[in-house]
């Protein structure tokens, strides 16, 4: 059963001109018609170079921002609510705040340094209402020790803490109120490379303890290997291919799928593979080229890549689709790598 439905999904913000009128000019599709749906359980990568609407997708589906338009349905005591027509209050009222968390990118700037790990992982169940008293620090010790820290730590503050420290101090306040969905934005790009294996060997074993549901943003390929059971390529405020991890990693249909897998370091240094260089700049999202947005850079385009945009096509089955935005993905033999 899909926990999370995202239906045409848009958001358009307005480039206003300087001056007395304050005219609108134009708009910056920073999400432009996505869709995608998370089943119960699983977790769902959602990759692509920076600035292509990641976290954006991410602001939406909390409603840290309001969409331009579309729907995100998220299924909570076998009721299905569109939460892009809630107000803040029934936001509350139905539990959307409590089952949707996010973890942040950075754990340097995404704790309070003037609040101590008691009251930083308190915080979600003072404002919901979910506990009192002793039992506050009961819960607290609990979490500290699901995310390997010592109860102990709770009356630190954040600065005695290492950069993987602070990120399972992150998890912990994302994981008080036992959410169904947790949004992980980048997580560990912040972390050397040793700790982002722990962190990501923690958040799998939450999963399975909690029975959690990820949504995990990311634009290293490496990571998503590891902990996704399928994966969505973003380019350009657009997704342009959509299917299970194996299957996108080791058969890719789209050029950009195939640009980003190429640049996944692989430790076999006997086995040569074809290294894809793009060309030119990500284009603006505020004036997107005709055609298909990847076509200025895509070393397989043809005159139709430029004249109109690709529908986004099931060239799967219907119990293992696989998605994909691209004119010539029926033709073309794309080198992947092996999961």
């Amino acid at each position: 059963m899909a926990l999370l439905e995202v239906r045409n999904l848009k958001k358009y913000f307005p480039i206003i001109k300087r001056g007395f009128t304050r005219k609108i000019v134009g708009y910056l599709k920073a999400v432009d018609d996505v869709s995608f749906h998370i089943e119960e359980g699983e977790t769902l990568g959602l990759v692509g170079e920076s600035g292509c609407g990641k976290t954006t997708t991410a602001k939406l589906i909390m409603r840290g921002i309001d969409p331009t338009d579309g729907q995100i349905l998220l299924t909570l005591n076998n009721q299905t609510i569109d939460i892009t027509k809630l107000k803040e209050k029934e936001l509350r009222r139905t539990g959307v705040r409590r089952a949707i968390q996010m973890i942040f990118q950075d754990p340097y700037s995404s704790l309070n340094p003037r609040m101590t790990v008691r009251d930083i992982i308190a915080e979600p169940l003072i404002v919901n209402n979910v506990a009192k008293g002793k039992e506050i620090d009961d819960i607290v010790a609990d979490l500290l020790k699901a995310v390997g820290l010592r109860p102990e730590y709770m009356q630190r503050y954040p600065h005695a803490f290492s950069g993987g420290q602070r990120q399972r101090i992150a998890i912990a306040r994302a994981i008080a109120l036992k959410p169904k969905l947790v949004i992980c934005d980048e997580p560990t790009s912040a972390l050397d490379v040793s700790v982002q294996a722990q962190i990501i060997n923690l958040l799998k074993d939450l999963q399975k303890d909690f029975q959690l549901t990820y949504l995990f943003i990311s634009h290293d390929l490496g990571v998503i290997e590891h902990i996704c059971d399928r994966v969505a390529v973003m380019y350009v405020g657009k997704i342009v291919e959509l299917a299970s991890t194996e299957e996108l990693f080791s058969s890719p249909k789209h050029p950009y799928t195939e640009a980003l897998l190429s640049a996944v370091p692989k430790p076999d240094p006997k086995r040569k593979r074809k290294k894809v260089q793009l060309t030119g700049e990500v284009p603006d999202p505020s004036n997107p080229p005709q055609g298909c947005h990847f076509h200025p850079r895509c070393p397989y385009a043809k005159d139709v890549c430029k004249k109109s945009y690709p529908p986004l096509v099931n060239l799967g089955n219907q119990n293992h689709p696989h998605l994909v935005a691209c004119h010539r993905a029926h033709e073309l033999e794309l080198e992947g790598v092996n999961v």
